[in-house]
């Protein structure tokens, strides 16, 4: 991802997230975080999903990932997430982890198909409506 990239990649967040990040934090993100890393899907010249990483030390956090509904269960997400799974990996991450909505199953299975398992909970996570959060985590001795 670049700042160019900001505007269409705003549309995957809205059409994605209850509530999605503004413009000014894929700013800071890009311009400011030394540890972010985000990578886009593109489909004919339309981005259609991205997902970010920070990496700190030796972890790797996904902080989103989004596919445009119009192009879900095509395959994205999975390339996405294989692709961050790389990157982390090239930067010497052996571990990863993220946040999920406890009531989000589908995304729980998704991670779970890469190795992703539930490690914690964040209660109250989700200013929207307090809902939790499954802390998910993958370790990569298994690649």
């Amino acid at each position: 991802m670049i700042p160019s990239d900001i505007e269409d990649v705003l549309v995957v967040e809205r059409d994605a997230f209850q509530m999605p990040w503004i413009r000014q934090a894929f700013i800071n993100e890009l311009m400011k975080n030394p540890f972010a890393h985000y990578l886009v899907a593109v489909d004919h010249e339309q981005i259609v999903g991205y997902c970010g990483i920070w990496i700190a030390l030796d972890e790797a956090h996904i902080t989103n990932i989004a596919v445009l509904s119009t192009h879900r269960h095509q395959g994205v997400g999975r390339s996405l997430l294989k692709a961050v799974i790389r990157r982390a990996l090239e930067l010497e991450a052996v571990s990863m982890t993220l946040e999920v909505r406890e009531s989000n199953a589908d995304a729980q299975r998704f991670y779970k198909t890469f190795g992703f398992k539930k490690t914690g909970i964040k209660k109250g996570y989700y200013t929207d409506n307090c809902e939790d959060a499954w802390i998910m985590s993958l370790t990569f001795s298994q690649f």
